[in-house]
């Protein structure tokens, strides 16, 4: 509407400020629970259709992320493409640190992919990790016991030993993961991407090589870009969740409310995904 109205203005009292809304989706991606700030698109959607919301020629959003699920990642990629889509908005994506694995998936709903040099780009790939534990329980003198309804219901039991069958049965799993985000690069990015053989394997790269191999489209930075393309005006509209006292979905500004034993196991469960978090920041040297 504010655009329209410009439009109907004399030049001489057009206001020439452009407001461009920024999103930031920085850290893991993972289905996160009150404890734990992650990115899926429970966390992400208001944001996502706020910024859409905005009388603007475009949606900046800042990627910094080393990945974690594939079905967050790509549901995020699929909101934030809708969208623009249904608001006819351009999408101008800025890396910073890292845009990594799922972190990419999301970046490649971008029209265009800017990186700072040092940025890491890439890691189309897919990794399972667990430990094992059935020497140390003999060691110990634990017994594991378990039950089940199904043949394979405790396949890659991380207590007992492993079995081929079982491997096999998740490298089949996560090669049809992987072909899913392999067709999405494919499609998103089309011919910029270079005929490289290890495109696809899972390594990653700065932006110097990734503007190389197609993974973005040039090296810059938010504030530089957008004020060259759409003047020395332009504004930057951070977009952020609404918070009420306390915090509207904190803690103590929880709708839920929490018992002792929720925030027990939360406590428990939250020192489990701290430590698969910072694996995957340190994959990258970060």
């Amino acid at each position: 509407m504010k655009r329209l109205i410009n439009r109907l203005l004399p030049k001489s009292l057009r206001s020439t400020v452009v407001t461009i809304p920024v999103i930031r989706l920085h850290g893991t991606i993972m289905a996160g629970g009150q404890f734990r700030p992650t990115l899926s698109l429970a966390s992400t959607a208001g944001l996502i259709e706020k910024a859409f919301s905005y009388d603007a020629p475009a949606v900046a959003i800042s990627i910094n992320s080393p990945g974690g699920s594939p079905v967050q990642s790509r549901l995020i990629f699929k909101r934030i493409r809708d969208l623009a889509t249904e608001k006819n908005k351009k999408v101008l994506v800025f890396v910073e640190d890292v845009a990594a694995s799922g972190g990419y998936m999301i970046a490649v709903a971008g029209d265009e992919i800017f990186a700072d040099p040092s940025s890491i780009v890439g890691s189309i790939g897919v990794v399972s990790a667990s430990f094992g534990f059935p020497e140390l329980m003999k060691k110990i003198g634990i017994e594991r016991r378990v039950h089940t309804a199904g043949q394979n219901k405790a396949v890659l039991d991380p207590f007992k030993p492993e079995k081929k069958e079982d491997v096999e049965r998740l490298k089949a799993l996560q090669l049809e993961v992987h072909g899913t985000f392999i067709d999405l690069v494919k499609e998103r990015r089309g011919t910029k991407l270079k005929d490289d053989p290890d495109l696809f394997t899972g390594l990653f790269w700065t932006g110097i090589k990734g503007l190389e191999l197609g993974l973005v489209d040039a090296l810059g930075d938010m504030r530089t870009v957008l004020k060259t393309r759409f003047g020395e005006k332009t504004q930057l509209r951070l977009i952020t969740a609404p918070r009420g006292l306390l915090g509207r979905f904190g803690l103590f500004g929880s709708r839920m409310g929490f018992s002792a034993p929720d925030i027990a196991a939360a406590a428990a469960s939250g020192v489990i995904d701290a430590a698969e978090e910072r694996a995957l920041w340190a994959r990258f040297g970060l």
